[in-house]
């Protein structure tokens, strides 16, 4: 018989460390057989003691080769020219990517055939194999990184009064029962590798910065600081009904938070982009990575339908009291906004999902242009036009809007104009007092 290496065939002498390295690369490709007690030119050198050899491969595939691997491989002793030898048939494992327990699912620990050799396999071949044996859900892969903490995670699951241990961590999907983390795990460790960037823009276009920030590590921290960060900006303003004040957010809390849940729980993970918090002078812009899902509609979205499709990421936030079913998330939002005279608007792409939350307390593009520029015949400029009369003469005009809003027009001695001011306050001087219901006006001498 002769041997002679190649892609399914890997002679070896004796055991050496590095034999796993040959094991694993057979097992995630096409199988192959080594052969001990060969040499690498072919020549049977033989075995003292075959049982004893046989063992030491189990010994070394059970403790340093994950996952277990064992039930694929088959031992055999033959004798050849009366000298033994030990046959090992590798079969194509059906949990790939096999790995070195201590390397994890990294190149330096996966390895492929090529040609005669066992080499490193590279980031693209491991996912390819994970996408193979685990299927398409991206959070049910094992991750590619398991060097993995949880900080962030332990913190809310306490302040939540829910158990968080390696045994909850198996049943939510966190890890799989072999002990590997899954990307679940990733997404929800202080090492995930996606992020939300948030900006501030000046206006209502991308034209200028006010700020920015990028918000990273664990979904839950990503989640709180994001938050935090909108919040810090969403204003407050007052506006009067006869006596009572009334004061009204920007946008309201319940769609702020919606649409920041909705950001992290249904986006697609599989893609490494960012997602997006962008704020306007008008509007507040949530984008996520990847479309509606296959089958599902706008129209489907704004009833209330929704197919989730991170199902296990969206059990844990449910767990936690983060969201309380499935769908709802949208028509919260749109209740929010119920009575405000504004729609919040969803826009949907192969590749990109957009939540629009319009600012409720922004003026309106007409109201902006005309700022500053009285219509023709309004009190306002007829007030205007007589203070440019009376050279000594304060002009008062109470507006319809409210009784405590007025128009104030004084001649400007070093302009040559008027000085026109705004005021939602009383109108009274120290000697007279200049007071006026809706739509009056009022005329103090200087």
């Amino acid at each position: 018989m002769v041997f002679q290496e190649s892609e399914t065939v890997e002679l070896k002498a004796i055991v050496v460390e590095d034999i796993k390295k040959e094991i694993i690369a057979f097992a995630n490709c096409e199988g192959g057989k080594l052969y001990i007690g060969v040499l690498d030119d072919g020549t049977v050198a033989g075995l003292d003691n075959p049982d004893e050899t046989s063992l030491q491969i189990s010994n070394i595939v059970r403790d340093t080769i994950k996952p277990d691997l064992r039930m694929f491989l088959h031992y055999e002793t033959v004798t050849i020219d009366e000298k033994k030898i030990v046959v090992v048939d590798i079969q194509q494992g059906t949990e790939r990517p096999y790995y070195i327990a201590k390397k994890g699912l990294r190149p330096e620990g996966v390895y492929v055939r090529q040609g005669y050799s066992s080499v490193p396999a590279t980031n693209t071949a491991i996912r390819r194999m994970i996408k193979e044996t685990d299927g398409d859900h991206f959070e049910e892969m094992r991750s590619l990184e398991q060097k993995l903490t949880f900080e962030s995670a332990r913190k809310i699951f306490s302040e939540r009064n829910v158990k968080f241990g390696f045994t909850q961590m198996k049943i939510l999907g966190m890890a799989t029962q072999d002990g590997v983390y899954t990307n679940l795990g990733l997404l929800l460790s202080d090492q995930c590798v996606h992020t939300i960037k948030a900006a501030v823009f000046q206006g209502t276009t991308q034209s200028e910065f006010k700020d920015r920030k990028e918000f990273s590590g664990s979904l839950f921290r990503q989640m709180d600081e994001a938050y935090d960060f909108i919040d810090f900006r969403n204003q407050t303003h007052s506006t009067f009904d006869k006596l009572y004040r009334i004061d009204r957010r920007d946008y309201p809390e319940t769609a702020v938070r919606e649409a920041l849940l909705n950001l992290l729980v249904h986006r697609e993970y599989s893609f490494r982009a960012s997602t997006f918090i962008s704020l306007y002078a008008d509007r507040l812009e949530f984008t996520s990575i990847g479309g509606l899902v296959s089958g599902v509609s706008l129209n489907d979205i704004t009833m209330g339908i929704s197919v989730c499709r991170n199902t296990k990421l969206a059990n844990v936030f449910y767990r936690l009291e983060l969201i309380e079913a499935y769908g709802t998330g949208i028509i919260k939002i749109m209740e929010a906004y119920e009575g405000t005279g504004m729609t919040p608007q969803i826009e949907a792409s192969d590749n990109a999902f957009k939540i629009i939350l319009p600012n409720l307390n922004a003026m309106p593009e007409s109201a902006r242009k005309m700022q500053g520029k009285p219509a023709v015949g309004t009190p306002e400029e007829r007030v205007i036009a007589l203070a440019k009369q009376r050279a000594r003469t304060c002009i008062i005009v109470f507006l319809d809007e409210s009784p405590y809003k007025y128009i104030m027009a004084a001649p400007d001695p070093e302009e040559g104009g008027i000085n026109r001011k705004e005021e939602n306050r009383h109108v009274f001087q120290k000697d007279k007092f200049c007071f006026g219901r809706k739509g009056s006006a009022a005329v103090c001498d200087g």
